[in-house]
């Protein structure tokens, strides 16, 4: 499609797609009336189901009690009832095996009878269990290929809701999923098992402190940075379709160096996609509060308020696959990968977590005095100790192919693990090591220094954009993770991590109040205990920087560089240990999540690497041999005319070494990737030493030839093109 053709066609698109952005958007009044207005929930429950069925949902949700078949069978007749009256005509148990995306299988409510005729029924068997075939699923070899049942399990705790979709309406039923053996296929069962794990453990220390509670949950509200390209890119751009990113592409005239894109003023078209998403996610009861423009060009975020981890991994689910059904509406292409685009930011997802006891306080909220609050430096030590301790487990967590690209440059944080305080708890847990919890440190008044603002409250310490793990006032933030995974598995070792550091603290503290030692001053030994053990995790400073690749290397801190480094955390003895002790994973589940994990490095690769070889042979090739004869016909026809085209000369001879390095490094990655027939690890670092190495070889080539070749011929929209054109 050529230059003119395509811009007529974006313009058709951007008209037609805003038209339907601005239908879509709705007043603030009905934002309150829409939210939630798919989902199944406790006002919803409360309305429909008779008192005593509500009582033991309620039950059910909040303390974890089990759920019996008459309250199953009054909740699935409610249920259905609510769906159908919206539309619904099939159902489906929702769930999330080890692909990394979710998975469907919709039933109708229909069922035939001997008359000829049709019911619509829906049982409590129905509700709890399903059995979608196992077999093809990742197993990580807990299963052979012809073991094939496995079953789905409501999760009472996640709300069921509808999905509208064009002529069809579906009751989404969240689920776990495990085998026939009960051994967790999925990602949702360890984060439930996780949170069962650590509020075991935190009640135990509330306790100490004269707390009531029964019940600790972990908190979570993920920030999903997202790329938004036309689609009309998209669709001329066969890694994009295929991989996710681009595996070529030569650096645009202009990037993201002059800054104007952060916190910038959001495109039109971009806005209407944004409304619209937001719309839908408030229908089905997705918290969503921040949209905004990211750093990278054509880059954005969606940020919801804190939940319930398990919703909110549910949630976050829900956000990536609305935007990815939204923004085609609008003629775009939503791009979740870590790392779509050479040269400018790649794309996260900030995990902010906490945890809250069941009257909803905060376990990490310092309060006006943090050093007087000693509830709070316990927890807040607890999760020193726990990231300092498995900081391996951490980092094998938000391990990728996709995150390799991403972790480590000048716009993520480091793949060494270490916890920004800020200068006030700094400084307390400095004093707490030398015995004491005082700190002179305090946020105060700013004066901005014009009359007519106000002063305004000042926090007691600043933000580090460089650090992986990052105290921001009530919470941590966790910001390796990367765009494009599932939240459930960094948030379960993140739960079971902190499980372990409570239990060790509650053991310590109950056997000296058991003695007779006075609580404070219990507490006051073992803040200062685990201040000395782990002070070596706490860094304030750049983590961009070499000088702290060094320094972490002095504390002894991991530096897990890539994927085939961390995955070998997830099967170490003293992780099988404390995944068992907690009951929330096997030896075999966690070793089926090794070989799973290795499996998809390995084949993220190979995929990339084909995609690599077939580019470069069937675009680029065809355009620069075209380019190579029109530069050798021009230097001919010169000749012809009894001239001398010196820089012609030159230009053929370059381009020519330009174009055989093209096709010798392509058939050399072509060779590399018949590489087989060794084991899973092995393989992966094969593919790390050996296929990454000549991609990016190749890449270097493509990207020279790209620079050289007349816009005309080139085969592939450009970044200037991809990253500009809204």
């Amino acid at each position: 499609m050529g230059s003119a053709a395509l811009a007529d066609a974006i313009k058709s698109i951007r008209d037609w797609s805003l038209n339907e952005g601005r239908a879509a958007l709705t007043s603030p009044s009905s934002i309150a009336e829409l939210f939630g207005s798919l989902v199944f929930n406790d006002r919803v429950q409360e309305a429909r189901l008779p008192k005593t069925a509500y009582k033991v949902l309620r039950a059910t949700i909040t303390k974890g009690e089990a759920l019996d078949q008459t309250t199953a069978d009054a909740v699935a007749g409610a249920l259905k009832d609510w769906a159908v009256e919206h539309g619904a005509t099939h159902y489906t148990h929702w769930f999330q095996p080890l692909t990394g995306i979710t998975a469907e299988k919709h039933d109708s409510f229909l069922w035939p009878t001997p008359e000829g005729k049709a019911l619509v029924e829906f049982s409590g068997k129905e509700l709890i269990k399903g059995e979608p075939d196992a077999s093809s699923f990742p197993s990580g070899g807990m299963r052979s290929t012809f073991e094939a049942r496995g079953y789905t399990a409501w999760d009472p705790t996640s709300p069921p809701f509808l999905h509208v979709d064009g002529n069809s309406v579906t009751l989404v039923i969240p689920t776990a999923f495990v085998s026939w053996t009960g051994e967790a296929l999925d990602k949702k069962t360890p984060l439930l098992r996780s949170m069962e794990a650590l509020s075991r453990q935190a009640v135990r220390v509330l306790k100490l402190f004269g707390s009531t509670s029964e019940r600790v949950t972990t908190t979570c509200g993920p920030e999903q940075e997202y790329f938004l390209i036309d689609r009309n890119f998209y669709f001329a751009r066969p890694d994009l379709i295929n991989a996710g990113r681009t595996l070529f592409g030569a650096k645009p005239p202009k990037g993201q160096e002059m800054e104007d894109q952060y916190f910038g003023s959001i495109p039109e078209r971009v806005l209407a996609c944004m409304a619209d998403t937001e719309t839908e996610l408030y229908k089905i009861g997705v918290p969503v509060k921040t949209r905004h423009n990211e750093v990278a060009p054509s880059q954005y975020e969606i940020a919801p308020v804190f939940e319930n981890a398990n919703v909110a991994a549910d949630h976050q689910l829900m956000t990536m696959e609305m935007l990815k059904r939204i923004a085609p509406k609008y003629g775009l292409e939503c791009l979740l990968h870590e790392k779509p685009f050479a040269g400018v930011n790649g794309s996260g997802k900030h995990n902010n977590w906490s945890m809250s006891d069941e009257f909803g306080n905060n376990l990490l909220s310092p309060g006006a005095t943090p050093h007087d609050n000693m509830q709070f430096l316990v927890f807040c030590a607890a999760v020193l100790r726990a990231v300092d301790t498995w900081q391996g487990l951490l980092r094998a967590s938000i391990a990728s192919a996709g995150n390799d690209h991403r972790l480590g440059a000048n716009e993520a944080p480091p793949a060494i693990l270490s916890i920004f305080l800020g200068d006030q708890l700094s400084d307390i847990f400095e004093q707490l090591e030398k015995g004491g919890a005082k700190s002179t440190k305090q946020g105060g008044l700013l004066d901005v220094g014009v009359s007519s603002l106000p002063k305004l409250p000042r926090d007691a310490g600043d933000r580090n954009r460089t650090s992986p793990f990052a105290f921001t006032g009530n919470k941590f933030e966790f910001r390796a993770v990367s765009s494009g995974q599932n939240i459930g598995w960094p948030n379960m070792v993140l739960n079971v991590a902190a499980a372990e550091a409570l239990q060790s603290i509650a053991d310590e503290l109950e056997a000296a109040v058991a003695k007779g030692e006075e609580l404070n001053k219990a507490v006051a030994k073992l803040l200062t205990k685990i201040a000395k053990q782990h002070k070596r995790i706490v860094f304030n400073g750049n983590g961009y920087s070499k000088e702290w690749e060094k320094e972490a290397a002095k504390r002894g801190l991991l530096n897990l560089k890539n994927t085939v480094d961390a995955l070998p955390e997830i099967i170490k003895p003293a992780v099988v240990k404390v995944m068992e002790k907690h009951k929330v994973l096997n030896g075999r589940e966690l070793h089926a999540r090794y070989e799973i994990y290795l499996e998809a490095y390995n084949k993220t690769i190979n995929v990339e690497g084909q995609l690599m070889v077939l580019i470069a042979n069937r675009y680029i090739l065809p355009a620069a041999l075209e380019y190579q004869k029109q530069i050798g016909q021009s230097v001919t026809a010169v000749r012809s005319a009894g001239a001398t085209s010196v820089q012609g000369k030159k230009l053929l001879a370059k381009y020519t070494k330009l174009v055989d390095r093209l096709k010798v490094q392509a058939d050399a990655l072509d060779v590399l990737l018949a590489h087989s027939g060794t084991a899973a690890d092995k393989h992966a670092k094969y593919m790390r030493d050996k296929v990454v190495p000549a991609m990016n070889k190749l890449r270097e080539v493509g990207d020279e030839i790209e620079v050289l070749t007349p816009h005309g011929l080139w085969p592939l929209p450009t970044y200037r093109e991809m990253l500009f054109v809204k």
